[in-house]
Parts: structure tokens; C-alpha cells; sequence
């Protein structure tokens, strides 16, 4: 499995990137709200987790999680509010603890990790009963940009990994001609 190469990370903040996808949109459409608690799981140099801070405010927290130091660092050289704190973490181990976040965000990451059923328990784990849960990533169809279509997960594959996961009100749509989204509940 491949991950994504910080040399690239231009890409990840884009302005083509910001029209086509509009971050602070999905997150509200997803529910996010003032004062709650936000893990960006995979957050990289903060495509999300500026949007999410703006829209949880000063009584709510991002937690901004990454595997990678370059991406964290991308992150924080930025200058960050203080309702943002970046987080080093394993791929399946989370530096927050258990039922803490209201609200856990996955963009295109869940196909970049090995074990996706353990990921998926430690989502659940920081999660507090009721949490929702969004997941962002690539169509499994042959393109130019993004990772290789081996390496793509199906609607129907992530909804079958939320489902043994334990999560529900699992629900999925198009997001545009190359991504999807999948929203659920612990």
C-alpha cells in the first residue's frame, strides 16, 4: 500500500483542489457544527482541518492527526488557532482518547491503510456513542490523477467495512465524477 508522497503536497492545497472539492461545505452538509470535537484522521497539510476549526470555533477542538512528520509540519507552519492541535499518530493508534470526538473525519485515506478493519475499530474507539463519522475518498475507476485503481476501494467495499466495524446509518453518494463520500454513526 502506498501512501501519499509529501514531495507532492502542493497538490493537497490546491486552488483546483478547493473548487472542486469545497471542504467547509461537505463538512457542514456532514453535520459538523460549532463546539464539537473533530478528528482530521490523516489531516496532511490541512486541507480540512482549517475549515473544520472555522466551523467548530472557539468551544470546539481539531484534533489534526497525521502518520507523516512532513504533512504535520506543512500543517503547523502555517500558523494555527488555537482550536487546532496536530497530532502524530500510528496507523492504527490515535493519541486521543476513548469516545472524546463528536465528529471523526477520513479523506483519502482509508485505501492507504493496511489493516482497514483495525483503522476502522480505532475510529470508533475516539468516537463518543452517537459520533458521526465521514469518509472522503477515490472512485475505483481508472483516472490520471489519484493513486493507482487497484488500490481503490468501492462504494460498497467501505460500506461493507463500516458495517463489520459496527457502525450504522451508513450512507453513501457521489461526491463528483472522482470521489464519494460515506457518512456513518457509532
Amino acid at each position: 500500500m502506498h501512501k501519499f508522497d509529501p514531495q507532492h503536497i502542493e497538490r493537497l492545497t490546491s486552488e483546483e483542489r478547493y473548487r472542486e472539492i469545497r471542504p467547509e461545505g461537505i463538512l457542514r452538509d456532514a453535520g459538523l457544527k460549532e463546539g464539537d470535537s473533530i478528528a482530521d484522521i490523516g489531516c496532511g497539510p490541512g486541507f480540512f482541518t482549517i475549515p473544520a476549526s472555522k466551523i467548530a470555533g472557539p468551544t470546539g477542538l481539531v484534533y489534526a492527526i497525521d502518520t507523516q512528520e512532513e504533512m504535520l509540519a506543512s500543517l503547523i507552519s502555517k500558523g494555527l488557532p488555537p482550536n487546532i492541535i496536530p497530532k502524530r499518530s500510528g496507523e492504527h493508534s490515535f493519541p486521543i482518547e476513548d469516545g472524546r470526538l463528536d465528529f471523526a473525519l477520513i479523506a483519502y485515506v482509508l485505501h492507504e491503510t493496511e489493516d482497514k478493519t483495525l483503522f476502522l475499530k480505532e475510529v470508533k474507539r475516539v468516537l463518543r456513542a452517537g459520533g458521526a463519522l465521514l469518509i472522503i475518498d477515490w472512485k475505483k475507476i481508472k483516472e490520471e490523477k489519484g493513486p493507482p485503481v487497484e488500490e481503490r476501494l468501492t462504494e460498497a467495499d467501505c460500506t461493507g467495512l463500516l458495517e463489520d466495524s459496527g457502525f450504522s446509518s451508513i450512507k453513501s453518494s457521489s461526491l463528483n465524477p472522482s470521489h464519494y463520500k460515506v457518512s456513518a454513526i457509532k
